[in-house]
């Protein structure tokens, strides 16, 4: 995916999660004069947004932040350990050659994750798209808290 296209995705995703949609800052104009002063009452901003890096580490950490915000169980190993087995951290991994992708529905993304899981597990706030990287490890983790009562009881194909 071209530079611009996963700044724009991660805009989007961290906007999504923080459920405001546009970010302000007011800034005080220095020396200005007339009508167009800065004023000195107290003004509001947006809530702030987390920034977080756009790899491995900072998509785990993003997404143990919505499933803290959803009730979703979780530990930063047990996920990490996860991805390094199904993935080995690639977000656009593809399983074609196993049951699920003998029957048309093959596993995606980090967690490796098939569609109709993830549809049925995708958290909101999150981008409906399982090569998402948060999107996938976020509703994953729902579908494992869901059927073993966290992703930290998995050590293994789920």
């Amino acid at each position: 995916m071209p530079a611009f296209g996963q700044h724009r995705r991660r805009l989007a995703r961290s906007l999504a999660v923080a459920g405001t949609g546009v970010a302000v800052a007011a800034l005080p104009l220095f020396g200005a004069t007339g009508a167009f002063a800065a004023t000195t009452e107290p003004t509001t901003t947006a809530a702030s947004v987390t920034a977080y890096p756009d790899n491995l580490d900072g998509w785990i950490r993003e997404s143990l932040d919505v499933m803290a915000q959803n009730g979703i169980p979780g530990s930063y190993e047990s996920i990490h350990r996860n991805i390094m087995r199904e993935s080995s951290g690639n977000p656009y991994a593809i399983n074609n050659w196993d049951s699920n992708a003998a029957a048309g529905t093959p596993s995606k993304g980090l967690l490796q994750i098939i569609d109709p899981t993830f549809a049925a597990y995708h958290v909101p706030g999150t981008a409906f798209d399982p090569y998402d990287p948060v999107a996938n490890i976020t509703a994953a983790c729902n579908y494992a808290a869901d059927r073993y009562g966290s992703i930290d009881n998995v050590f293994g194909a789920y």
